[in-house]
Order: C-alpha cells, then structure tokens, then sequence
C-alpha cells in the first residue's frame, strides 16, 4: 500500500542563532509539529536530506511554534527554511485527526440516534479544551463539543453519529 502525506505546518520565520524556525499550522488544522516527528520540508532543497527530525519544539507565545531541525544548526540555514512547508506520514498523525480536520468536515451531514437529523456541519471553532462543531439545519443551530462522549470517530462516507447531551439540544429557528 502507498503511503499517505499531509502538510501540517508553513515555516514562518528564523528564530535565534541555533537554527530554529517558528511555523503555524496550515489549513485549519491544530498544532501536529512534535517532537520526534520525521518531516520532509517542501519544496526541497537540490543538495541535501529531504526528510528531516523534529529536534525541539515549543510555543513562540505569538500562535506559532519554536521548532529545531535536525541538520539546521545555524540562522542561515534556518533562513533557507523560511516560506517552506512541512510534510509528515499520515501514519505519524494521530488517529483522530479526521475530527479536528475543517476540510474534511464541512459540509457533512451529522445525526443523532434521538434527535434524528441535526443538519450540516458549518464551522469548526477551536477551542482550548476541545474543538466545537457547528451544525445547522432545520432544527435550528447545535453546537457540538468534540470530545469522546458525543463525537466518535466519522465514519469515510455518509452521516457523522453523534449523541446529543442533555442542554444541547438544537436552538430552533430552522435554517439560516
């Protein structure tokens, strides 16, 4: 079976002498940049590895992350890095990245055993404990907290199951 890729993060700027660089997450998706992760840096340079080890990495305190390389060493060669982007194996992500993942997401139909249909997944917001679903349809808004007991893992196709605690049931008001 081939392996499977995602871009998970753009590096934004060198950071100090010793090489490191602070990159954001790209589209939409939360921090995946960890420690010990193997990433490859787009597009790659003529000379030199592909695939590099990530070093170290932190919070920059600015939204972004502090990140050391293997083989960056110096700011030159963090500089060299700067509008680049950062490649991981899907199999190196975590599991439930399916349910953090906005462009997977929007536009899914969402329903729950009691409740039936709720409607549509229309926003991802994040959130510092969890991320929270926004669902609209003709029941009105349902927001929906991303964690274990209401969210399980999306099925590849068709209706997303939840199951709709108790207070957080549709607001009413139909479609926008």
């Amino acid at each position: 079976m081939r392996e499977r890729y995602r871009t998970i993060a753009r590096v934004v700027k060198a950071h100090g002498r010793r090489g490191e660089v602070v990159t954001v997450s790209v589209h939409d998706l939360p921090s995946l940049v960890r420690e010990g992760l193997e990433v490859a840096v787009l597009p790659p340079e003529l000379l030199g590895p592909r695939w590099r080890m990530v070093t170290s990495c932190g919070s920059d305190d600015r939204g972004g992350q502090l990140v050391g390389l293997s083989g960056v060493g110096d700011i030159a060669s963090a500089e060299g890095l700067v509008g680049k982007y950062l490649l991981a194996r899907r199999s190196d992500l975590p599991d439930d990245l399916d349910l953090h993942d906005p462009r997977a997401l929007l536009g899914r139909e969402v329903v729950d055993g009691r409740l039936g249909a709720l409607g549509t997944i229309d926003e991802v917001m994040r959130g510092p404990a969890n991320d929270v679903w926004v669902v609209r349809g003709e029941l009105g808004e349902t927001l929906l907290p991303v964690v274990d007991a209401v969210v399980g893992m999306p099925p590849d196709e068709g209706p997303i199951p939840v199951r709709v605690p108790a207070g957080l049931e549709p607001s009413g008001g139909g479609d926008r």
